[in-house]
Formats: C-alpha cells, sequence, structure tokens
C-alpha cells in the first residue's frame, strides 16, 4: 500500500460500510431468527478480516525503527515465522479455566486431559524483540499431560525437503524448573513422522532443530506440519513464553 491519502471513493465506501453497521446495531433487537443468523455469520468473517489487520499493524508498530524482528535466520534460510500470539494482539485475549481445545489465536491450542481444569492461558504484552507474549498459569493438576499445539502456516511447508532442518527458538521463564519436550509432527499422505527434542533451558533464548533426514517423509505429499509443546509435571507453575520463532534452512553440505 503506499502512503497516499484514502481517495474519494475509498472514503465513500469506508463511510457507507460503517453507516451499515451502525445501522444494523440500532436494528439488531427487531430481527428474525434467519435475519440474526447471517448477520452474526457477517459481523464475525468482518471481525476476522478486521483482527488480522489489527494484528499485523500492532507488530509493525511495535518493531523498533529498524524494524528488525530479532529472528535469527541460519545460513540459506528460506522462511522465518513468529506466530500470531506473539507478533500483535489476539482473541481471545485470556482463557480462565481452559478446557482441552481451547485455542488462543488462530495459531495455538490448549491440549490436557483433566477432569477439572485450573489452567488460565493470558496473553501480555512483553519488553522483548516479541512484543506480545503467553502466560501459562497451572495450579492443581489432575492429568497425565499438557501441552500446546501450533499448527505451521501453508509457507512453511511449501518447498519442504529433507534436507531441510526447521528450528524452534524459544524464550520461557519458569516460576519452578520443567521439563519441557518439543515434538514436530509432519503428515504426508496417510503417514505422520515425529521428531522429539528436549529444549534446553538455559536462560535467554534457547532453540531445538529438527532434521528432517531422520523422517521417511515423502516430500510430494506434505500436508501439514505442527509442533506439541509438552510441559512434564506443570502443577502449581506459571510459564511465561515471552518469545517463540520458527525458522527453515537447508543443512549444510559436507
Amino acid at each position: 500500500m503506499s502512503g497516499k491519502s484514502p481517495s474519494f471513493l475509498d472514503r465513500l465506501v469506508q463511510s457507507r460500510m460503517l453507516a451499515r453497521w451502525t445501522r444494523a446495531g440500532r436494528l439488531v433487537s427487531a430481527l428474525g431468527r434467519d435475519e440474526l443468523r447471517q448477520l452474526r455469520e457477517d459481523a464475525r468473517t468482518l471481525r476476522r478480516e478486521l483482527d488480522r489487520v489489527l494484528c499485523v499493524t500492532e507488530a509493525r508498530l511495535a518493531l523498533p525503527p529498524d524494524g528488525f524482528d530479532g529472528i535469527v535466520r541460519p545460513l540459506g534460510c528460506d522462511w522465518v515465522w513468529r506466530p500470531d500470539l506473539w507478533r500483535g494482539p489476539v482473541m481471545p485475549a485470556g482463557i480462565v479455566g481452559a478446557d482441552s481445545r481451547s485455542r488462543i489465536g488462530e495459531d495455538v491450542t490448549l491440549f490436557h486431559d483433566c477432569r477439572e481444569s485450573e489452567i488460565t492461558l493470558r496473553q501480555i504484552r512483553a519488553q522483548d524483540a516479541a512484543p506480545f507474549g503467553l502466560r501459562l498459569d497451572v495450579f492443581r493438576f489432575d492429568g497425565s499431560f499438557l501441552s500446546l499445539v501450533l499448527d505451521l502456516p501453508e509457507e512453511g511447508v511449501a518447498g519442504l525437503k529433507r534436507n531441510h532442518l526447521i528450528r524452534l527458538a524459544m524464550s520461557v521463564e519458569l516460576e519452578r524448573p520443567i521439563e519441557i519436550f518439543c515434538r514436530l509432527n509432519v503428515k504426508h499422505g496417510p503417514n505422520t513422522d515425529q521428531l522429539v527434542r528436549e529444549m534446553p533451558l538455559g536462560g535467554g533464548t534457547d532453540f531445538v532443530e529438527f532434521d528432517l533426514a531422520y523422517t521417511k517423509m515423502n516430500e510430494k505429499r506434505v500436508e501439514k506440519i505442527w509442533v506439541d509443546l509438552i510441559f512434564e509435571g506443570p502443577q502449581m507453575n506459571q510459564i511465561m513464553l515471552r518469545d517463540l520463532t520458527f525458522a527453515r534452512h537447508p543443512r549444510a553440505d559436507i
């Protein structure tokens, strides 16, 4: 988009759209159920697009003036990604008593098997390279597992080869020490290959790398990639994920 001011036609379209939704807000109490369902769907579609625009603009405005994003790019890196939750405001911004499969933002889903959830998720403002972060509070925990699942976007899947390494970097603060395991899942055709690494939590930004040469991935049939962050013994703990990024690069020739 250029830096030019909006044209008269652009302002007219925007004014009419705002007037339409203002009128809808006045008339909503008089609408029938079918009209309400359609209005709700229209509003949700508009909100998704507005949230996407706000997320990107907030993320860019939060960056330093030189645009440096703080993501380490290994030699030959052909793709990097910081999930939306760490880039800009998401909806919902917090969940109390989060059930399994609760989503916070578009990219992150919580999984657990607790009978009664005493787990809270909340997006926070950060002071690191990432303008936002995630706080995970776990109180009593009667389940056997707790994980966050991040779905990688299509850009990270396109052109993926077995000579690629995928680097996952995290900046983590813990109220008390626990182990965090990272599991990369690659779905190709009917098969799913997995690679598991333990995150070495030494303070600051730590990372693991997944070497796809250790999979049987069919490069022509890769459909989806996701990562599970698995927290061992998370009870009575506060976990702050201040930043989380991905980078993809080819293995160095030997």
